[in-house]
């Protein structure tokens, strides 16, 4: 296992232990050290560490990548295929905890959390002249069109819960398909929806997805989610379209680069609001730590089990 420190503490790994002989695992693992690692091992698990073709051609015993995410854009999965290494991931570990988190950044964009807590910090609420403040118009979700992009198990999750609040769903068409009346087209549910949540992986096809063009043909005020991957949306023009009032709210679990330690222009405009008096925006940054619940991650390493066995039973 390449990268253990990535899926955090407090799980149980006996299970694995005593499945596979042998185990190493390593906390964290630099692009230099995968392959010396990985000499002689027929098998890996592995989160987020990159493997490339040029690793693979000097791991000639390497016969199965097991991917402890469901994303495997870090792995070089043409080159795995013509090498002919196994690359099995994981699906539906995180439903309930990524569904959680999709609804508490919707709920919370929809009452302006970040806003009232800007204001209440600065002392809007006890100067105000009447025992409430309602300067910022929360949104009541029941009744709204929500539009999801992507309907796999997370997708469904959280059109299940979005019923429950009384929202009408609609799944758009999968980008590079043909629309269909069950799921039309993105372009033409743009204009009517009152939010929107992404739960696609990121493709060429989903690349900028919600792009300028895609947020200016946006009902004004709408809201925008996404619990899937950096850069499926415009980040900068998101935040343009925030400022400029095209957007109510924008809520993001991930940026294009984790960690971003070269900054982004999210993170910046957080950090303007802290620190200075400038108009608060209902923006929500997390840290992609929608699916860390303790339930989330060690289903995650069972189901990497649970694949690793099928390929033993596939091999004996």
């Amino acid at each position: 296992m390449l990268d253990a420190g990535s899926v955090g503490d407090g799980l149980d790994f006996s299970r694995l232990e005593a499945r596979l002989e042998g185990l190493v695992c390593h906390d964290a693992t630099a692009p230099e050290e995968v392959v010396p690692r990985l000499s002689g091992a027929s098998i890996v698990l592995v989160n987020k560490v990159r493997i490339e073709a040029h690793h693979m051609d000097e791991l000639p015993t390497l016969k199965l990548i097991a991917v402890m995410a469901t994303g495997t854009n870090n792995i070089d999965m043409a080159a795995a295929e013509a090498r002919g290494i196994r690359v099995m991931n994981v699906n539906a570990y995180g439903t309930h905890s990524v569904a959680q988190h999709t609804w508490m950044l919707l709920l919370a964009l929809a009452g302006r959390l970040p806003e009232y807590q800007t204001d209440i910090a600065a002392g809007e609420w006890q100067r105000s002249a009447t025992f409430c403040l309602m300067g910022r118009p929360v949104v009541q979700l029941s009744g709204k069109h929500l539009v999801i992009i992507g309907k796999g198990e997370l997708g469904t999750a959280v059109g299940r819960l979005a019923e429950a609040f009384g929202m009408r769903v609609t799944f758009a068409a999968r980008p590079g398909t043909a629309p269909t009346a069950e799921r039309p087209a993105l372009e033409s549910l743009l204009p009517q929806a009152d939010a929107i949540s992404l739960h696609c992986p990121l493709t060429p096809e989903t690349q900028h997805l919600i792009d300028e063009q895609a947020l200016a043909a946006m009902k004004p005020g709408s809201l925008l989610v996404n619990c899937a991957r950096g850069g499926i949306i415009d980040e900068d023009a998101a935040l343009e379209a925030l400022v400029t009032g095209q957007l109510g709210g924008l809520a993001v679990d991930s940026l294009p680069e984790e960690p971003p330690r070269e900054g982004h222009s999210l993170l910046s405009a957080l950090e303007s609001q802290h620190h200075s008096a400038s108009a608060p925006l209902n923006l929500i940054v997390t840290p992609h730590n929608a699916w860390i619940s303790q339930e989330a991650r060690q289903n995650m390493l069972d189901l990497s089990l649970a694949n690793i066995e099928t390929f033993l039973s596939e091999h004996a």
